[in-house]
């Protein structure tokens, strides 16, 4: 059996910790200067977004927590070290954000059916103050919300609450202007439809490298063709390839060779990583004999 079985010293979302940091500690004071705004203007659409801001906090606290232990090393009963936490996170996110949905939706119709008075220009102040707070934290997340998908659930949290900042900005100025207070619980409805796509995205992707599902961006058939065009190659079988966490795909396969040349396992693995980006391989060479026994073949 040849492999290379070091995984990644550290992942993608290590890089950004400090990012992450400095973003909870702006969001943090923000918060609760959004919470006492939300009250004292009596905006519906504030504290939905106090809400949602909350779950900002907690999102990325859990990413960053998630993001320190996955850097221990692996340990024997560990061999793939604690990276599976940084997924867990990005999912206990997506549930974070499709709890503020229900609770803004359930307290946005409730207005409508009962208008509260609402201080526009307090709302207008405060609503401007977390949407500089939350355009912070996009430009600090940005850089890696394509390469990590517990950065991208504390991404997508943090754009989410600057899209409901605006929304309540939206309704601030239109009860400034005409008085019209069922702009707040429409503001506030509208914050909630903002955040069910993207907690069903961020879920959905969770649910993949979860259940083990072959990574989106890999073609296991063009992959099997890759390995069999390798010279020596007569049979690949039991091909399998899943995520551990974001940045770092698996695979193993079994591989039949009537003779096996030195460089074979060699060949094999460059041939993963340099047109699949699979760095971690575990291979089994097998001769030709054994075919007499089939094993059945996973695609």
């Amino acid at each position: 059996m040849g492999a290379n079985h070091a995984p990644a010293p550290a992942t993608v979302s290590g890089a950004y910790r400090r990012r992450m940091l400095l973003t909870i500690s702006v969001t943090a004071t923000v918060l609760v200067f959004q919470v006492v705004g939300g009250l004292l203007s009596g905006s519906l659409a504030l504290l939905a977004d106090s809400g949602h801001m909350l779950t900002d906090l907690s999102g990325v606290t859990l990413a960053l927590v998630a993001v320190q232990i996955a850097q221990r090393s692996p340990t024997l009963r560990r061999t793939f070290g604690h990276y599976r936490l940084e997924i867990l996170a990005a999912l206990a996110n997506s549930l974070l954000l499709i709890g503020v949905f229900v609770w803004v939706a359930y307290g946005a119709v409730r207005r409508l059916g009962q208008p509260v008075e609402v201080q526009g220009g307090l709302m207008l102040v405060v609503a401007l103050v977390g949407l500089a707070a939350n355009l912070v934290g996009v430009a600090l997340l940005r850089g890696g919300k394509d390469h990590s998908l517990n950065l991208r659930g504390a991404y997508l949290e943090v754009l989410g609450d600057a899209l409901g900042s605006v929304a309540a900005i939206a309704a601030a100025v239109v009860i400034q202007l005409t008085g019209w207070q069922y702009a707040d619980p429409i503001a506030s409805l509208l914050i909630g439809v903002m955040i069910l796509p993207r907690a069903y995205l961020l879920l959905r992707d969770a649910l993949r490298v979860l259940l083990e599902a072959t990574p989106e961006d890999v073609d296991l058939a063009a992959l099997r063709t890759h390995l069999l065009a390798e010279d020596g190659v007569e049979e690949v079988h039991d091909l399998h390839a899943w995520t551990v966490t974001s940045g770092m795909p698996v695979l193993t396969a079994h591989v039949v060779a009537a003779e096996a040349p030195a460089d074979l396992l060699t060949r094999l693995r460059t041939c993963a990583a340099d047109h699949f980006g699979i760095a971690h391989t575990t291979l089994q060479l097998e001769p030709a004999a054994r075919r007499a026994c089939p094993t059945p073949a996973h695609a």
